[in-house]
């Protein structure tokens, strides 16, 4: 169980802020099933490098191996459920005058959980692109799941490259959009909770210094410490998914 002292420090910072920010990593997702990245690597696909899967070049080298893998991915998204830590930021949303969920995760769960404003760093599984992005940077194209085939990517309708998910691969810049509103958001708020990060990830990593460096109070919710943990002013240690309830409980007892 969460500290109660931690948490009720944690609850009288929050039910101050004006501008409260939540960033979110892998861990939240892992509560609702997904695995991380790596661990994603599992019969099949354990002989791939994912880094190796997940380029442009990977693609240009075998376009459909990278296909199967995404696709095998979108399925362990579409099988998995916001779990309480996703729900509880959803009813955490409605005590603060502003919230905004900064996101490295691709799986859509936040919204599917009810939150309104997310800014998908990272983009999002269940979008597809042209890998040409021929009619601008995203063309994005609406793909009917029961149309395609999980093992050959599909054509783009409108040139002669292929379409790939709306996801941010290695060597690819964040979405400029997503990541200007991102640091606009972390350079005005007065509070950050970090949830469920290694801390290690760039440039979302940066995010929480920004906040730290102008004036924001931090907050960390972890398993365990993290690159950040150095930073935070309140570390609660434990599981989004009882953190985060606990958290929402603390603000507004039932």
């Amino acid at each position: 169980m969460p500290d109660q002292k931690l948490i009720s420090e944690a609850a009288a910072v929050v039910s101050k802020a004006q501008v409260l920010v939540v960033s979110t990593g892998a861990g939240i997702s892992k509560e609702s099933g997904i695995p991380t990245f790596r661990e994603a690597q599992t019969g099949l696909w354990s002989r791939y490098d994912p880094e190796q899967l997940a380029t442009p070049q990977a693609f240009l080298r075998n376009r459909d191996l990278v296909w199967s893998w995404y696709m095998y991915r979108l399925d362990l998204v579409r099988q998995a459920q916001p779990n309480p830590g996703h729900l509880a930021l959803v009813r955490l949303e409605d005590l603060v005058p502003q919230m905004v969920i900064l996101t490295q995760n691709v799986d859509g769960l936040h919204v599917r959980a009810g939150s309104t404003d997310v800014v998908e760093l990272h983009g999002n599984i269940s979008r597809f692109k042209c890998f040409a992005a021929c009619r601008g940077k995203p063309t994005l194209v609406d793909l009917d799941p029961a149309s395609y085939s999980k093992e050959i990517a599909p054509p783009c309708p409108y040139c002669n490259s292929y379409l790939r998910p709306d996801v941010v691969w290695f060597t690819e810049n964040l979405p400029t959009a997503a990541l200007s509103r991102a640091f606009r958001v972390a350079e005005h708020c007065d509070v950050m909770m970090v949830v469920g990060t290694s801390g290690i990830v760039q440039p979302a990593a940066s995010l929480p210094v920004v906040a730290k460096q102008r004036g924001a109070i931090l907050i960390e919710v972890n398993p365990r410490v993290s690159g950040l943990s150095g930073l935070a002013d309140i570390f609660l240690q434990g599981p989004a998914g009882e953190v985060l309830p606990a958290l929402v409980d603390a603000l507004h007892p039932a």
